[in-house]
């Protein structure tokens, strides 16, 4: 840990605590009693932080008094990759609420907070906006018209009636569910729920919810084990019980960045000695998997098993098939070049 993320921590555990013994400072930070008094005089003198040492508490602690003097202010702060994107998409998604003129004078306190703490007050809002971007990727433009209602059954427990339709088969169908958890993926909202139709766990995709009814019954109440365990199973947003795994063979070009991609928690790489990429993928419903295995094109072979191997071929050759030169297409073609296929022919 270097320096200045140090001088942030004894800040935020300041702020957090109100009082703080030296010894947890040197504990959690993992530094010397010479390291802590350097850091405690870089604070005071370049940052003017009013920190103060308790004799009573035997603990350092901010000043409560008011303080004549510089304005305490760190240099701004940038974070590792998941602080990053938590802020980011915080901040991108505020916005987008913003636009809508109903609750985005209500945001304003939220929006202006994420902005100090990604670039602290030396840096101003309009900056953040301009050299920050969330891009959506296959992100559904239809209305959610039942999300609030959805979001209020879901912590307030209670079931719901839904009309739901399945977007393989356009099937509709009314069933009552306990809302368990709220889940966006790929730019798009999902609710895990039981459904009490079909006995089991199911993710129901919210822009397939047509109606929606808050029911007076209470929730059946699932735990948070049985949740990750149904959210990590199988492939992506298909959840339920494990199928098979599939077995990926990538080229060495498109390995280099397949290898560091993570497509499952609990996948399985290795590299062969011609530089070929091995890929093991747990997976209950295989139709997410195969979409994803299609967009690497040629530079991937689905080694096993032989159902999805089966698939991905048929997939394949269905997509060759449109391509291939119709009667039609033949007749379009100019006659030169007829007439030499004529020639190499004979």
């Amino acid at each position: 840990m270097n320096q200045l993320d140090r001088l942030y921590r004894i800040r935020d555990m300041l702020q957090v605590r109100g009082k703080v013994p030296i010894a947890s400072f040197l504990q959690e930070l993992e530094i010397s009693r010479a390291t802590f008094k350097r850091d405690l005089d870089m604070l005071r003198d370049r940052f003017h932080a009013p920190i103060v040492y308790n004799p009573l508490e035997r603990a350092y602690e901010f000043q409560s008094s008011v303080r004549v003097g510089p304005r305490f202010e760190l240099p701004g702060l940038w974070f590792n990759q998941q602080e990053a994107l938590a802020l980011i998409t915080m901040h991108s998604m505020l916005l987008q609420l913003d636009q809508t003129g109903f609750i985005g004078p209500h945001l304003d306190p939220l929006v202006e907070r994420v902005e100090s703490t990604l670039g602290g007050h030396q840096t101003p809002g309009e900056e953040i906006r301009k050299r920050l971007r969330l891009v959506s990727h296959f992100r559904r433009s239809k209305q959610l018209a039942a999300f609030q209602q959805i979001g209020k059954a879901l912590l307030e427990r209670k079931q719901l009636q839904i009309r739901y339709e399945s977007r393989s088969t356009q099937e509709l169908s009314e069933r009552n569910i306990s809302p368990q958890r709220l889940v966006h993926y790929r730019e798009n909202w999902y609710l895990d729920a039981w459904c009490h139709l079909r006995q089991a766990l199911r993710s129901f995709s919210l822009d397939l919810i047509s109606e929606c009814k808050t029911l007076h019954h209470a929730c059946r109440e699932l735990s948070v084990q049985e949740l990750d365990r149904y959210a990590t199973a199988g492939y992506g947003i298909f959840s339920g019980k494990l199928k098979g795994v599939a077995r990926l063979r990538f080229t060495p070009e498109r390995a280099r960045w397949v290898a560091s991609e993570q497509w499952h928690p609990a996948q399985k790489q290795r590299f062969d000695k011609k530089g070929y990429l091995k890929l093991e993928i747990p997976y209950s419903d295989d139709r997410e998997l195969i979409m994803d295995v299609l967009r690497h094109g040629e530079q991937v072979e689905v080694l096993g098993p032989a159902d999805l191997r089966r698939k991905v071929r048929a997939s394949l050759k269905q997509a060759l098939d449109i391509y291939e030169p119709s009667a039609h297409d033949l007749l379009r073609q100019p006659k030169s070049k007829l007439g030499k296929g004529k020639q190499e022919s004979h």
